[in-house]
């Protein structure tokens, strides 16, 4: 497998290369140079195969000989070891559980399958790897289960202090060993600045070999593809799916556009985010105007500057930005949410469907039901991000207490430490250098 800069297409790696420096230097995402399209026969056939059978398939296709056959099925099927079921709620509406990994977030899917091909890379290395990442919520923690005790690797999670959950805090700060939570006094997008500019810092590259577990590492977004396709053969192989995206950093939302390009028949997808609403403003105004993000009650989607936009752009380049736009559009709606539409969502899903969700996927429940006002004939599936009882606050508020599952339990009983600083990146290098 080779991928490209998409600030560079001359600057072309091996798939090593991509997982484990994960940001090319000209500050570009990795994306493959050729993006194989599966045979039909495949796809008309998926209803014989396993989630992890059909998601070994897909990998094989997209990586290659870059591991061997056998090497990388078994990496497939221990990264893949939990479903993600289709819970029909109308004959129209489905929404794909995504969050029935060990943190109970979608973010498990690329976690564990990140944490899988990078042990396999690193095995032969004499030298320790730092994975920094950047979390608003659920990425940490399903990052922090997937590297937890991996030999030659150390984590270092930045969150923002105030704006995730208590049981999402815990998620983050509870593991010790190689696992090092630090808590920014800040936004998000002040922690992601903060990884984007330790990997272009040359005295912090002479002291640690850095990587990322943020949605910009190809890792985490090849096996969100995955379930695209488990969404498609549990829906009995319709051609008319519309995936309708609870959205942040973009990650999940570029992941299917990968999906459709290597032939899964998608008929488009609905871009869902709450307030920061940057995508969907560029797909109504053609401009691309990132702002600061601002707290939300769906908070692992509060992000001002998408990471993953321009991966979104280069699938779909035009001659020119206008042409690029048009592409876009015709394939993805954008949607943006409040905080209200929110709640009320979480309260109509329960009375008219008897079904809880979390405040990002009502999110995205909200932004599906305006698509179905429209009367179309399509499939529409909702990718159901997260778990409800991680957010105890807002389903409170929403519909009141609910029962925690005994796996998120476990996480509230521990206690967890944090390092704290300020949201400047002089504080966080400082702290590096001094490890």
């Amino acid at each position: 497998m080779r991928l490209y800069s998409t600030n560079n297409k001359d600057n072309i790696v091996d798939l090593k290369e991509a997982v484990l420096s994960a940001f090319p230097k000209d500050r570009g995402l990795y994306l493959p140079t050729e993006i194989p399209v599966l045979p039909s026969a495949f796809l008309d056939q998926l209803n014989q195969y396993s989630f992890s059978e059909l998601s070994f398939m897909v990998a094989q296709n997209l990586i290659g000989d870059d591991l061997p056959e056998d090497l990388l099925y078994q990496l497939v099927t221990r990264a893949i070891n939990f479903p993600a079921p289709l819970i029909k709620l109308t004959n129209q509406l489905s929404v794909l559980e995504l969050f029935h990994g060990p943190t109970m977030a979608f973010k498990d899917f690329g976690a564990r399958f990140m944490a899988e091909l990078m042990s396999y890379f690193l095995k032969d290395e004499d030298r320790e790897t730092t994975i920094l990442v950047a979390t608003s919520g659920d990425t940490g923690g399903a990052v922090a289960a997937g590297f937890y005790d991996v030999p030659g690797i150390n984590v270092i999670i930045l969150y923002p202090g105030s704006k995730v959950s208590a049981l999402q805090e815990k998620q983050l700060t509870t593991w010790g060993k190689n696992i090092t939570a630090i808590k920014v006094a800040g936004v998000f997008d002040d922690c992601q600045a903060m990884v984007k500019s330790a990997f272009l810092d040359k005295q912090l590259l002479e002291k640690f070999s850095f990587s990322s577990a943020n949605s910009i590492n190809i890792a985490r977004l090849l096996p969100q593809s995955f379930y695209y396709f488990e969404a498609y053969k549990q829906l009995g192989c319709s051609d008319d799916i519309t995936f309708c995206v609870p959205s942040g950093n973009f990650g999940n939302l570029s992941a299917g556009i990968l999906a459709k390009k290597m032939g899964l028949p998608i008929k488009g997808f609905i871009a869902a985010t709450n307030e920061n609403k940057v995508v969907p403003e560029y797909l109504t105004l053609g401009k691309y105007l990132p702002h600061p993000s601002h707290q939300t009650l769906s908070n692992a989607m509060d992000v001002g500057n998408p990471s993953n936009f321009p991966r979104m752009l280069d699938l779909y380049r035009g001659i020119d930005e206008s042409s690029t736009w048009n592409n876009l559009k015709s394939v993805l709606r954008g949607y943006a949410v409040t905080d209200q539409l929110t709640i009320d969502t979480i309260k109509a899903s329960r009375d008219n469907y008897n079904y809880i969700i979390d405040p990002h996927t009502a999110v995205g429940l909200y932004a599906a039901s305006q698509v179905e006002q429209q009367k179309t004939t399509a499939q529409l599936v909702v990718l159901g991000t997260a778990h409800p009882g991680k957010f105890a606050q807002v389903m409170n508020q929403a519909i009141g207490p609910i029962k925690l599952p005994s796996r998120l339990e476990a996480f509230l009983e521990k206690e967890g430490t944090a390092e704290e600083i300020d949201k400047d990146y002089k504080s966080f290098r400082e702290l590096l250098l001094s490890m």
